[in-house]
């Protein structure tokens, strides 16, 4: 059978069960052995030994679970509580000030939690309520939280930054320092778009009454210095020490759990029942994300061996729409998969097939990898497998229907295509820092 129907094949199976509900990492993984089988032979076998085995043994992976686990302390320690309580009352008398607030905190906490699902759902809890009661316009205000929480997952440290530098063979330092810009660029243009927004359609984010703000300013700058400083310091600590060459990525992830740990003990929030969550979300969180790495990196090495990758490569390579029109192809692919694939099984599914094939074209490996990273980010938010819809959905009052969170995410991710293109056209945003890095 030709290499091109063997790839069809699986594929078309992928989809399929992935479709019907089943776990990706079982899809992938049984839908691999079964192909290999049948093309490849008992050989099989041996190459799920050697993909295992190369996972287990894979150093960078594991500073996935410290970082899991630094984001869990992060959010135990009631640092994002501080934050919103300190900009609550300093930008809250602005039009559409609580929301800025709420993304600027959704940023913060997305470096110091890197996961979207604990940065959404902890600044929802408190964001949610305060924005609505205040009569703010509900799909703005679901929109500004789904937006400002998906920015977990691509300002660093980032646990899908992690995944990826392995997958891609690229190094994760030099990634965290390549996607610092294109997070800080998507959080300014979400507050640029509130702004402007409230300012022309004061009904849609009114300010807070001056009561409301009624408190010493001496008291506004000692709850932001509590709140603010001790979170930068760990964000520093961790970046810093890889940006200077001082620790590797999971040295530096040591660091940054052992730091949250102290910080949550600083505010008197360290106890057995933390520590106990904290081990518990990390190990189910850490075994989802390494079973589909065996899975997949099964799937890679079968589809290799069928031929699949030179198939996928002809593919876009012999397209007649020279390297900028492949580049553009491979985007759009990417955002239609988001929506009925999540980030996790396209790093590890698609990624090894297009990485080469950027190669070819002759695109820097960390510029082209923040690229796929930043469109990733579309796909919390298009529908149907939207999971950031999905989190705040679990945390919304019945007033707030479905059709509402919807409506308000369109405008973010128009603000999404405008970054991704923002990072295309000034290749700058990506490359300057990780060309200054140490080591």
């Amino acid at each position: 059978m030709s290499p091109e129907i063997i790839v069809i094949l699986m594929f078309a199976g992928l989809f399929l069960g992935i479709f019907f509900g089943f776990p990706t990492a079982f899809v992938l993984g049984g839908l691999s052995m079964i192909i290999g089988c049948f093309f490849l032979g008992p050989e099989v076998f041996g190459f799920f030994v050697v993909r295992l085995e190369g996972v287990m043994k894979n150093y960078d992976l594991l500073a996935v679970p410290l970082f899991l686990f630094m984001g869990v302390f992060i959010e135990k320690a009631g640092v994002a509580e501080r934050l919103y309580n300190a900009l609550y009352l300093i930008l809250g008398g602005l039009r559409g000030g609580l929301g800025i607030s709420t993304i600027a905190i959704c940023a913060v906490f997305a470096a110091a939690t890197g996961v979207v699902g604990a940065s959404e759902v902890t600044i929802g809890l408190m964001a949610l309520p305060a924005m609505l009661s205040r009569n703010y316009n509900i799909s703005l205000t679901c929109g500004a939280i789904c937006a400002g929480g998906t920015l977990g997952i691509l300002i660093p440290p980032s646990v899908m930054i992690v995944v990826y530098g392995p997958v891609a063979g690229l190094s994760v330092g030099r990634l965290f320092l390549g996607a610092l810009v294109p997070g800080i660029l998507l959080a300014l243009l979400y507050i640029i778009y509130m702004g402007v927004r409230c300012y022309f359609r004061p009904q849609d984010g009114p300010p807070m009454p001056p009561e409301e703000r009624a408190v010493p300013l001496k008291g506004k700058v000692i709850l932001l210095l509590t709140s603010v400083v001790p979170c930068a310091l760990l964000i520093l600590a961790v970046l810093g020490s890889i940006f200077f060459g001082i620790a590797a990525v999971t040295e530096a992830a040591a660091v940054g759990a052992i730091s949250s740990t102290a910080l949550a003990a600083a505010y008197g929030r360290l106890n057995f029942q933390v520590v106990k969550e904290a081990c518990l979300s990390t190990l189910l969180i850490t075994s989802m994300i390494l079973m589909i790495a065996i899975a997949a990196s099964f799937f890679s090495t079968v589809f290799v061996a069928v031929g699949g990758d030179d198939v996928i490569s002809r593919l876009f390579l012999d397209l007649p729409l020279g390297r900028w029109g492949i580049l553009f192809s491979i985007m759009f692919l990417l955002i239609v998969l988001g929506t009925v694939i999540d980030w996790i099984g396209i790093v590890f599914i698609v990624v090894p097939l297009i990485t080469p094939i950027a190669d070819k074209l002759g695109f820097d490996p960390i510029w082209f990898a923040t690229l796929v990273m930043v469109n990733l980010q579309i796909s919390f938010l298009t529908p149907p497998f939207a999971y950031s819809i999905f989190y705040l959905k679990g945390i919304t009052p019945p007033e707030v229907q479905t059709s509402d969170i919807y409506r308000g995410v369109i405008p973010f991710v128009g603000l999404q295509v405008i970054g991704l293109m923002l990072c295309i056209l000034f290749p700058g945003l990506i490359t300057f820092l990780p060309g200054m890095m140490v080591g």
